[in-house]
């Protein structure tokens, strides 16, 4: 065994849940005996603080694991009250004839104890309600825990699903363009393959955490956009420009680029003679600020067709932004005669 092997069993050890209530109760014990500042021998002192110790773990453990489980968690509130109530009125009389036992050679200390007999019962129902609280809290924050990371796992394979509606069609169209300047022995087929395979690694490989560099978000941004323009070739403006420093910043992968497939489908095709997509990104010191404008037909000004333009990408990714910038994202539409128009601000922080 090497001393990886001895730190991970340690750690193991010291995370049990039997060594912690070992823990717990030796610190207890430790603690009444060093408050402990009668005039007696430390022998009975110590004696005394065992016995104390014993009977505060046997009403503990009677109490979580069979009066909680048997009336308070079957919503017998009044049963398990009553049952409490019995059982520190048995146990306190043997308890105070524990301590007669002990102290049988102390007269004084006798006498203190017969005086204040009921005084055990108090403490046997004080230990009681003291752990049935303890129980009471740690499944609450238990249920709590569980209940989050339910709703993590749903909210992960939420946002699994909804990356996954990335529009499968500009890569096929890509490769499309690649095999016909492959055909023709285009010096821009190599140029494709290398911005094609880093978005392609960039998706696999990078995009599976909750957050990624935001550097790495706008290389991926630019690699679709010169994809973009190598397919439409000279016919459209496009224009992306980015200001302030991306470095050190985190942002939710593939937020953004539904925004580009929309602009890019809707602003430039064939039916418009002079079609643009202009894309302004500012980074702030704790935000993104993104603005996309891209023409469209003068037609689409009809409303239903307008909704129908968006696509399941916008919804998806306006899905995306509630769950993961709740309260933090803000989307702006402005719809035009002959334009469309996307602000979008994301609080990074």
């Amino acid at each position: 065994m090497n001393w990886e092997d001895i730190k991970s069993t340690s750690k193991d050890l010291a995370t049990a849940p039997g060594f912690l209530h070992l823990s717990f109760w030796l610190l207890t014990y430790l603690f009444l005996f060093i408050i402990d500042n009668r005039d007696l021998p430390n022998l009975y002192k110590l004696i005394d603080n065992l016995v104390d110790i014993s009977f505060f773990m046997f009403i503990s453990y009677v109490n979580i694991f069979y009066l909680i489980p048997k009336f308070l968690q079957n919503k017998k509130p009044l049963l398990y009250m009553l049952s409490l109530i019995g059982m520190a009125f048995l146990l306190s009389p043997i308890l105070t004839s524990a301590y007669l036992l002990i102290y049988r050679n102390f007269l004084d200390e006798v006498n203190t104890r017969l005086e204040f007999k009921n005084t055990a019962f108090i403490i046997c129902l004080f230990v009681g309600l003291a752990s049935m609280l303890f129980k009471v809290t740690k499944d609450w924050l238990i249920h709590q825990q569980e209940r989050k990371e339910l709703e993590s796992q749903r909210l992960q394979s939420e946002l699994k699903f909804l990356k996954s509606q990335i529009d499968p069609h500009f890569f096929f169209n890509t490769l499309n363009n690649l095999y016909a300047l492959t055909l023709k022995k285009s010096d821009l087929a190599p140029e494709i393959v290398l911005r094609l395979s880093e978005m392609m690694r960039y998706m696999l490989y990078e995009c599976n955490e909750l957050k990624v560099p935001l550097d790495k978000e706008i290389n991926y941004l630019k690699n679709y956009i010169e994809l973009e323009k190598l397919r439409q070739g000279h016919n459209f403006e496009i224009n992306f420009d980015v200001k302030g420093e991306s470095k050190g910043k985190m942002i939710a992968p593939l937020v953004i680029i539904p925004f580009l497939e929309n602009s890019f489908k809707h602003g430039v095709n064939n039916q418009i003679k002079s079609g643009f997509v202009n894309i302004d990104m500012q980074v702030a010191e704790e935000n993104v600020i993104l603005e996309i404008e891209n023409s469209k037909i003068t037609t689409l000004h009809d409303k239903g067709q307008i909704k129908k333009s968006g696509g399941i990408g916008l919804k998806n990714v306006k899905r995306r932004l509630n769950l993961i910038y709740p309260n933090k994202h803000d989307i702006d539409i402005i719809d035009k005669s002959n334009s469309f128009k996307v602000l979008l601000d994301i609080q990074l922080t």
